[in-house]
């Protein structure tokens, strides 16, 4: 299942409606928001995890953050706590609050909802994001897996190669940071 689908289906649609209503949104515009929101924040990881630096961090942060409380309980992606993590995983994701600004600003022209609002909503896919690959990691095993591991190593990369669109044993060129350069198929319809 991609990260995407994964999304959707977390709490059997309960995160994404969580999200919506704390926003003012409908379903369908909540829908709409994700999927265009949900490119950077992959994009983002793509380029975090493309460093050995970046890679390591976010190994620890699917394995020791505490992501995947916010799909036990999506009410927390809307709490103070679960916005200032999101921020934080934004921060790590883009760098500055300007790419913020312009994903926002970029998606609220393809979808006519306020740039405002989507500008709200990233923190919260963000951290919903990470909760949905930490809960997958936490079923890998992650916490075996060492940094930069091949694919097809076991653990953490091969859980994350279907989710992310690609088959196990990811990319060719290897570790998690190859597999989440192929991020292009996360939103597979």
């Amino acid at each position: 299942m991609d990260l995407l689908q994964s999304i959707l289906q977390a709490q059997n649609g309960q995160a994404v409606d969580q999200m919506g209503q704390s926003l003012g949104l409908d379903r369908a515009q909540t829908l709409a928001a994700i999927e265009g929101l949900l490119p950077a924040v992959a994009g983002g990881l793509a380029q975090n995890a493309s460093t050995p630096t970046g890679l390591s961090n976010l190994e620890s942060a699917l394995t020791n953050g505490g992501h995947a409380r916010y799909l036990e309980n999506p009410a927390q992606l809307s709490q103070a706590a679960g916005l200032l993590d999101g921020n934080g995983i934004l921060g790590h994701l883009f760098g500055t609050k300007d790419v913020s600004r312009n994903v926002a600003s970029n998606v609220a022209a393809q979808t006519g909802i306020g740039a405002d609002v989507l500008k709200k909503m990233l923190p919260m896919l963000a951290t919903l994001a990470m909760g949905v690959l930490a809960s997958r990691a936490a079923g890998a095993g992650a916490g075996n897996v060492q940094p930069g591991q091949p694919a097809g190593g076991g653990g953490l990369l091969d859980m994350l190669g279907p989710m992310l669109g690609g088959g196990a044993g990811g990319p060719s060129s290897g570790g998690l940071g190859g597999l989440l350069g192929s991020l292009g198929g996360v939103l597979r319809k």
